[in-house]
């Protein structure tokens, strides 16, 4: 089973770091990541008004989700990031970069006005589809 990207010059080439769309043969376990923020297991918030910071955490948590359901960050195919400051949209992309290899996951992001804790700067939910054992 292998990700691939869907690519088409009828689309405009995209200025962050993910694909047009990205296409999986569907055999596997499909595994729904909630939205992670930066909350570190002990509960504590990184990098408080740190945008570098509190993505990588964020990065750390869905690969701490997908690897415990058995995958690797490659498995991922979608992701859904809420960001208080869309301004942040280069920093966070440099941080995607060291996580999201290609073929890259499919995106959106969105700015929006709150979140749960007033400290989170960035949540992102994740779709990985993980293949199955042969």
């Amino acid at each position: 089973m292998t990700k691939q990207e869907v690519t088409t010059q009828n689309l405009r080439t995209p200025m962050g770091h993910f694909s047009q769309a990205t296409m999986i043969e569907a055999e596997g376990r499909l595994v729904f990541i909630s939205g992670m923020t930066a909350r570190r297991p002990d509960g504590t918030i990184a990098g408080i008004g740190n945008i570098t910071e509190q993505t990588k955490q964020v990065c750390e948590n869905i690969k701490n989700a997908v690897e415990t359901a058995g995958g690797t960050l490659d498995d991922v195919c979608r992701v859904d990031v809420y960001v208080r400051n869309i301004e942040h949209f280069d920093e966070i992309h440099a941080v995607r970069r060291e996580y999201f290899k290609p073929p890259l996951p499919a995106s959106t992001m969105v700015e929006v006005t709150k979140m749960v804790s007033p400290d989170y700067l960035i949540e992102i939910n994740a779709i990985a589809v993980i293949p199955s054992k042969a």
